[in-house]
């Protein structure tokens, strides 16, 4: 292995480096930089290049929208990168991870999401970077809506021509993503652009944001009247620098509770631009689409943690504060209506404030819409297989609960990513470990299969993986909420 991998693309020849057994490729293009005039604008092929290209750096990170410093680093945003057991091998699965975080970040190059352990068990792993924020999600006049996700198809079209060349199968390429990512893997499963990209998909804590064409064009005025824009179009927006229009959808999206007379539960989201609802890109959500068989079922992972909502009290600084009077805005906002709010009470008779905000926001905002895809999924004809992490995070003294995005470094084996540390601690104990590898190898399995290793989730029956020092199949822990939103789905953010 003296000798650095090189494979020769449909675009031209890139050469890698051995990293721990395996062979990466980074910075790939699979669309050309999203600029100038192509900005705002669908996706553009990539172009082909003479000799062969460095692939050993990570590609820019694209404008993030969060209170985080990072400077800008170019503007070839849209590249994956490739990590390989073989690339002179054949035949091997596929797993292409969306790192989208809230639609408002996506960094392939985040060490959390690090190929090496599954490329030791036998898997290609294209971790894609793709538009976000205003410049993915921004409804404007001239342009197509939720460029996000036609930069998505894009780079598994790329996946499609490039990924036997790096000893992947195109016949067994299975999508995931976790949050925003588990968002796009749900949508990418009712898009007509996308069928035929991909054959198996995982989804990790599902969130149900979307917005209506409605409230996703005032939205998206408000924002460009705040930035001094003629109009909410690619035209007047296309010269502020992105970097700076991701600053400015940082600060407005702090301020969205201002708008909640008018906007409603999208205020509670800190996600001012989400995918919209457009009719044609994204015709519909995807539950009723699988449950109306507007869409075709697939072998599907789907799954979630117990405690969702408790890593955004503790991030916040809200954790322990909540009053009756929040409780009744959430439940005023989020549960299923007409009747949730009862409902809730009573099914949680004993549940403080405190734990019924956690509830509702869990809910609403992760566990029901993960659980109901993983029963439309089945309705449509596919094959649903659903688990809940109950395992606690040990950080903070455990106070985190199983919280969201904790199944992720366990699930890559990536325990001493900054995430893992944050979550799990510095020194991983014996029953993380253990936790990680029957996760992975669950992983590994369903890639590879189609079957993670449990029996699928079916109506009636609802069999659920519970992951925790010892995993169990048992029916739905959150069998009480599910009867809650029997009958209702994640519909998307309207005007109020």
């Amino acid at each position: 292995m003296s000798e650095q991998p090189k494979v020769r693309t449909t675009e031209g020849v890139v050469q890698g480096l051995w990293r721990q057994g395996h062979a990466v490729f980074r910075g790939i293009p699979y669309a050309q930089p999203p600029v100038g005039a192509l900005r705002f604008a669908a996706p553009a092929p990539p172009r082909r290049w003479e000799g062969t290209r460095q692939a050993v750096e990570f590609g820019p990170v694209v404008p993030l929208s969060l209170p985080i410093d990072v400077p800008p680093q170019g503007t070839d945003w849209l590249t994956l990168d490739v990590g390989t057991p073989d690339p002179g091998a054949a035949g091997l699965p596929v797993l292409v991870w969306i790192p989208v975080g809230g639609y408002l970040s996506a960094a392939s190059s985040d060490p959390m999401y690090d190929p090496a352990a599954l490329a030791e068990a036998g898997v290609v792993v294209v971790t894609i970077n793709c538009r976000v924020g205003a410049e993915g999600f921004a409804f404007l006049d001239d342009v197509p809506p939720n460029r996000g996700f036609l930069d998505q198809i894009a780079a598994l079209e790329w996946v499609q021509r490039n990924i036997a060349a790096f000893g992947g199968d195109p016949g067994r390429v299975t999508v995931g993503g976790v949050s925003a990512g588990a968002g796009s893997v749900a949508a990418l499963l009712t898009m007509k652009s996308a069928r035929g990209l991909f054959r198996r998909a995982i989804a990790h804590s599902v969130p149900g944001l979307h917005s209506t064409p409605a409230l996703a064009r005032q939205v998206t005025a408000a924002f460009a009247d705040r930035l001094g824009a003629a109009a909410p179009t690619a035209e007047a927006l296309r010269d502020i620098d992105p970097w700076r229009l991701a600053a400015e959808l940082t600060s407005f999206n702090a301020g969205l509770h201002s708008h909640r007379e008018s906007w409603g539960r999208l205020t509670e989201t800190g996600t001012a631009l989400c995918p919209v609802v457009d009719g044609e890109i994204l015709p519909e959500t995807p539950w009723p689409a699988l449950t109306a068989a507007r869409a075709s079922g697939t072998e599907l992972l789907v799954g979630h943690t117990r405690d969702e909502f408790r890593y955004f009290s503790v991030v916040s600084g809200r954790y322990g504060t909540f009053t009756e009077k929040d409780a009744d805005a959430a439940l005023a906002l989020h549960a299923p209506q007409p009747d949730g709010t009862r409902a809730y009470r009573a099914a949680f008779p004993q549940a403080d404030s405190e734990e019924l905000v956690e509830t509702v926001y869990s809910d609403a905002l992760f566990r029901m819409p993960s659980q109901k895809l993983a029963e439309a999924n089945a309705a449509a004809g596919g094959t649903s297989y659903l688990f809940e992490l109950c395992w606690v995070a040990p950080a903070l003294g455990g106070i985190l609960g199983a919280c969201h995005s904790l199944d992720v470094p366990l699930a890559f084996g990536t325990l001493g990513s900054p995430v893992g540390t944050q979550l799990i601690g510095e020194e991983p104990t014996p029953e993380a470990v253990a936790l990680s590898r029957e996760l992975q190898e669950a992983w590994v399995r369903f890639v590879t299969t189609g079957d993670p290793g449990w029996p699928a989730h079916r109506p009636g029956g609802h069999l659920t993986r519970v992951l925790d020092t010892e995993s169990k199949t048992l029916p739905y822990p959150e069998q009480a909420s599910r009867q809650i939103w029997e009958g209702h789905s994640p519909a998307p953010f309207d005007l109020s």
